[in-house]
């Protein structure tokens, strides 16, 4: 089971961030995400459904971390095809109104299900055979969802409540990600027209992760304003420079924290730098 998870999982963190790299339109990019997503699930489900599980421990923690972790990208990315497809092109008043509203939205859910959430954030065990095993027929612990109903042997009573909470943190980043986009855009206007002046010159080639790690990098060594400037800034000038959407920045940086070699692109820039130097002695 491990390994089949750790494989399907590469393979799908692989294709998004293709996606994400070929695709700065973030409707395209969400409907790409979700082909990607449900062919893995298809999968996901097919194993599942002909694996025996070796324990109890075994079958709740694939329905507590395994596939929830799964379907929340499923979530999320059918949710930013909603949002963005509906989203209205007025001026920054109707817009950040539009966003609020789906803020709210998630606001609404967290107090809707406000007991199991504070018991899914404290890490709590004591109903987890009732909440992540197959076969717990009891009404009164079903939530919002009729999956359980629909594909018993592939759901529980509360695996779809863990990832819509999963994929409304990442909703919740995104989103306030770009009501900070359009304050900016607002209180610098002089970044719409760098926007304009490179927009057909200049564009970003490289990965958005390389991207991400060389805003944090300058935004660390406090090169820009003597220091003052935040990261939400900085990831605004760059977007509209390059010409580019870096979406769930704050993420994207907590994975290169975590990669065996976090300065992968600086290295990388250093080491370019010195060949092309060499070369020209």
């Amino acid at each position: 089971m491990k390994q089949f998870v750790i494989k399907l999982n590469k393979n799908l963190h692989t294709q998004l961030q293709a996606i994400d790299l070929d695709e700065s339109d973030n409707v395209r990019k969400a409907q790409k995400s979700v082909t990607c997503i449900k062919n893995a699930l298809t999968q996901l489900k097919a194993f599942c459904i002909q694996y025996t599980f070796t324990d109890e421990v075994e079958e709740i923690h694939f329905f507590k971390k395994t596939k929830p972790e799964l379907f929340s990208k499923l979530i999320y990315y059918v949710k930013i095809f909603n949002i963005e497809s509906r989203r209205p092109t007025g001026s920054r008043e109707i817009q950040e109104d539009y966003l609020k509203h789906e803020l709210e939205k998630l606001t609404f859910f967290f107090s809707n299900h406000l007991e199991f959430y504070q018991y899914y954030r404290m890490d709590s065990t004591y109903f987890d055979d009732r909440y992540f095993m197959r076969g717990k027929e009891d009404l009164h612990l079903y939530q919002d969802s009729l999956m359980f109903y629909v594909d018993p042997d592939f759901s529980t009573s509360h695996d779809y409540m863990v990832a819509k909470i999963i994929a409304n943190d990442r909703l919740e980043v995104f989103l306030k990600t770009e009501l900070d986009a359009l304050t900016i855009k607002a209180n610098n206007t002089k970044l719409g027209q760098v926007g304009l002046m490179c927009n057909n010159l200049i564009q970003w080639t490289d990965s958005k992760t390389a991207l991400v790690e060389l805003i944090y990098a300058i935004n660390a060594c406090g090169s820009i304003n003597n220091g003052h400037c935040e990261i939400r800034e900085l990831t605004a000038f760059f977007e509209q420079i390059f010409n580019v959407r870096l979406t769930d920045i704050y993420r994207t940086y907590l994975e290169i924290k975590v990669r065996s070699t976090p300065t992968k692109y600086i290295d990388s820039l250093k080491a370019a730098l010195l060949r092309k130097m060499e070369e020209s002695l």
